[in-house]
């Protein structure tokens, strides 16, 4: 809805939140800890899943679905909940290998890990910049290529794939890879500075939110504008993620379940919610005082406001103590759906992009009430659930022969990169 664009400025792309694990308080807890080598967080898993389904479904056109979506109650989504796992998940899987190898061997496993992700995006890219031409040629509508965004590759195809190979030409939905890979790329660096001083390594990334805020640095994009996704703003939540990994999380445990948070969190969250009312419902808007709204809007999505960086925390902490990490419903087999995906995000990330501009073509093309707007989202969830099923079993079954890999070393130990 228009309404909500006003509000909440920036694109509509989500992404996770894969929660930091409640421990016990410890009496004496040293600044960096890590859990037991090989033990997987469920947790992880689930909520990076989820936020790949909530990405997939805020990327159709509305539809029944889109009102579970979290985006529609408060101010954050599935973005903050992706960004926040992947610095959670890159810390406990490289911060382990920076302590037992060194800086330099871990580094070179960031970077591995980094051309990864930058292998799909190039992929990803070529292979939808390829499903839009394909349908927008087929069917003589050129507007799907305006409407996602690939006009300027057809007039200059040359000078935009040169733009592209260098993250700073995207077509709609292809912002969260490369703000990934920036962030991963300083992974080293910030792993460094939390083995000596994780707080003020946690304080100075605050002091670059601040900065960058303060005097409006971005990163330009091609052909004009800026990154959909400012890697100077989102850092924070990267980097809030790796010192809950590295042991912040571990010592932030008496004030997680302090009552005075949770009554904090929940009534922050039931104040996000009534503001959300005022989006669908205009007759209320008049509730608001003009002066909180003159605060308040636009609530920025491409800056990380500091609105949703708030509503995330409370999401966080109430999830933090109400789904303990030994809950048996992590291993019921109606959550195994989730966890698969999250156990492999990036390829089903990439899966989803395409199924979202398959499903928008078929909806375009065919008109159909909520019943097939239904039937076109959970046909896409099936699909994406399918894939990480058979990605599962080739791994498990079909590669058994080959060598174990370090656990250490590898990513999906901690939900995937």
């Amino acid at each position: 809805m228009t309404s909500i664009a006003d509000r909440l400025a920036g694109p509509t792309v989500p992404e996770a939140p894969a929660l930091a694990p409640a421990a016990p308080a410890a009496t004496a807890v040293p600044a960096i800890s890590f859990p037991p080598a090989g033990e997987r967080e469920l947790r992880l898993d689930l909520f990076r899943g989820l936020a790949l389904w909530l990405i997939f479904i805020d990327h159709l056109p509305p539809n029944l679905l889109t009102w579970f979506t979290i985006r529609n109650y408060g101010f954050s989504d599935a973005t903050e909940i992706f960004i926040f796992i992947s610095g959670y998940t890159a810390a406990f899987v490289y911060g382990r290998a920076m302590q037992d190898s060194g800086f330099v061997v871990a580094t070179a496993r960031i970077l591995r890990r980094v051309w990864q992700i930058y292998v799909a995006h190039v992929f990803l890219f070529t292979i939808f910049l390829a499903e839009i031409s394909y349908v927008a040629t087929s069917f003589e509508n050129p507007l799907y290529t305006e409407e996602m965004g690939i006009m300027d590759f057809l007039k200059q195809p040359d000078v935009t794939i040169v733009q592209a190979l260098i993250l700073r030409f995207r077509p709609v939905n292809m912002d969260v890879l490369p703000l990934y890979i920036v962030l991963m790329l300083f992974l080293p660096l910030i792993l460094w500075l939390m083995r000596w001083k994780p707080d003020l390594t946690l304080g100075l990334s605050a002091v670059i939110y601040a900065v960058t805020w303060e005097f409006d640095l971005y990163l330009s994009a091609y052909p004009n504008g800026f990154w959909a996704f400012n890697p100077l703003a989102w850092q924070l939540l990267f980097v809030f993620g790796a010192w809950c990994a590295l042991g912040g999380a571990r010592r932030m445990t008496r004030i997680l379940n302090s009552p005075v948070t949770l009554w904090i969190s929940a009534a922050y969250l039931s104040a996000a919610f009534l503001v959300t009312l005022t989006w669908y419902i205009p007759q209320l808007g008049h509730l608001l005082p003009r002066r909180l709204e003159q605060w308040m809007y636009p609530i920025d999505k491409t800056d990380l406001d500091v609105l949703r960086f708030a509503h995330f925390l409370a999401l966080a902490a109430l999830t933090v103590h109400y789904l303990p990490r030994d809950w048996p419903g992590l291993k019921s087999r109606w959550l195994k759906p989730l966890i698969v995906c999250g156990q492999h995000s990036l390829e089903i990330f990439c899966l989803g992009v395409f199924l979202a501009f398959a499903g928008h073509f078929i909806l375009a093309e065919v008109s159909g009430g909520a019943a097939m707007h239904a039937l076109i989202s959970l046909s896409g969830i099936l699909i994406m659930w399918g894939v990480a099923s058979l990605i599962s079993w080739y791994k498990n079954v079909a590669d058994k022969s080959a060598p174990r890999k370090a656990a250490l070393a590898n990513a999906d130990l901690a939900g995937g990169g």
